[in-house]
């Protein structure tokens, strides 16, 4: 993506007399509603290809989990796959695979998603097969017994037995002391060994709820016809009490925080994490727009500041990258990684402090209008590009209504970066770049000794 979208900042970099954000496509009519049990419907018409996408996004993560049982949303994710009162194990994706659909589902720390893309006459058989998993799911002792097993050798593999992720999950429990941020996606090995299936069982009474789930439909479909549908398909499903939740909110300054890892890794490696607000706890929008343009400033392609400067430039690093999520239920973390550059020795303590120049610069000098001109053009060509597809547009919409924002905001938000300002970067980078917001560690190979 990054390729095209330098190719597509130059495009856009010719034509400044024109907005950017009104190089963007029109946005597709849309259409919201709620059923009577509480479900939310949010409708995308894209009459483009006769195809569609449904995705159904519960509000429960791994943010919701508490010590000693995490891992509880990712596992039933699992077993939703499992069988129903209608259907047995595996026999939903099976009907699904007949008709040439493709489905899945994910888990993150705020929401779990099941989705289906498929033939858009075929519509009634993905909601029809979803409503019954969220009104009758089955789980067996039996299955569950054997997908714990999967889900711990899906731990060992992805991040146990690899270096930088285990590293990784590491410095992201550290860097967030307050929220439930610090649980990892798939939750400790501890918790999982000794997960019973009654959690589950109650997991999914508690959460998967109708009035805790939107449904988001995005494709060659009209808003009467999903209406019917979802009437009766899910109307049937009763609303039932959900538990409270509260947004993850971090300490403002936590205090610097600092860990050394030795992993099995050849080359060192540094992370520099900033304790930071998301869209949905941010006092002022703008700040968030900033930082994501920040990390475009920074790391946006072969003329962003951490390749150009401390890769090629000084040789201090061998790669730097930065990347924000601004889109989380709660507070978020900036995140800065860099391997330093061995074949000029350079060491990790100066890859940190490379990256603290680039910082400081940011706080003393705002950037050039022709910088912020080709960053802004940039990162709105990749959201451009991104909202092309069906799924793109059904992504951004379940995303946003999951974690508490409006799916009205994707229509605004090219227009939001497009106000950002070189004061606006200068001032956040001011506010948030600070040595009490900051988590730092240290991944380096394993010490000799310990081999």
């Amino acid at each position: 993506m990054k390729s095209f979208c330098h190719q597509a900042a130059g495009l856009f970099l010719s034509a400044l007399v024109v907005p950017l954000s009104a190089l963007a496509a029109a946005p597709q009519p849309t259409h919201e509603f709620t059923l009577d049990n509480g479900l939310k419907v949010i409708v995308r018409e894209d009459h483009r290809a006769p195809v569609v996408v449904s995705q159904l996004w519960y509000k429960v993560g791994s943010s919701y989990e508490t010590p000693g049982r995490t891992g509880l949303s990712h596992a039933l994710e699992h077993m939703m796959f499992k069988g129903s009162e209608k259907l047995g194990p595996g026999e939903a994706s099976h009907v699904l695979r007949e008709l040439g659909a493709e489905e899945n589902a994910f888990t993150s720390d705020d929401y779990t998603a099941y989705y289906q893309v498929l033939a858009s006459d075929r519509l009634p058989v993905a909601f029809e097969l979803e409503a019954d998993r969220m009104a009758t799911l089955k789980v067996p002792a039996d299955e569950f017994k054997r997908e714990i097993e999967v889900i711990k050798e899906e731990r060992r593999l992805r991040t146990d037995d690899k270096p930088t992720s285990k590293a990784f999950e590491r410095f992201k429990a550290m860097a967030y002391p307050a929220s439930g941020y610090h649980t990892p996606t798939i939750g400790w090995m501890a918790d999982l060994q000794r997960m019973q299936v009654e959690e589950l069982r109650d997991w999914y009474q508690a959460w998967y709820a109708p009035n805790n789930a939107t449904l988001v439909v995005v494709g060659d479909v009209t808003a009467d016809q999903v209406k019917k549908l979802s009437e009766k398909y899910f109307g049937p499903v009763p609303r039932r009490a959900v538990p409270s939740s509260k947004a993850p909110l971090e300490l403002a300054t936590p205090g610097e925080r600092k860990i050394t890892l030795h992993v099995n890794t050849q080359l060192p490696n540094l992370l520099m994490g900033f304790n930071v607000p998301g869209l949905a706890t941010a006092k002022d929008p703008r700040q968030v727009h900033a930082l994501r343009l920040i990390s475009a400033l920074l790391d946006g392609g072969y003329s962003a500041r951490l390749p150009s400067r401390l890769e090629r430039g000084q040789e201090l690093v061998s790669g730097a990258s930065a990347w924000y999520e601004p889109f989380s239920r709660g507070d978020s973390l900036f995140v800065l990684s860099a391997t330093p550059n061995e074949q000029t020795g350079k060491t990790i303590e100066q890859a940190e402090a490379g990256l603290w120049a680039e910082l400081e610069d940011l706080k003393k000098n705002p950037p050039s209008a022709e910088e912020m001109a080709r960053v802004s053009a940039q990162v709105i060509a990749g959201l451009v590009y991104e909202r092309d597809s069906i799924t793109g547009q059904a992504m951004a919409i379940g995303q946003l209504e999951t974690v508490g924002l409006s799916w009205k905001l994707m229509d605004q938000e090219l227009k939001a970066l497009e106000a950002v300002t070189p004061a606006d970067i200068q001032a956040a980078a001011k506010t948030f770049f600070t040595r009490d917001r900051l988590s730092v560690a240290y991944v380096l190979p394993e010490e000799k000794g310990n081999e």
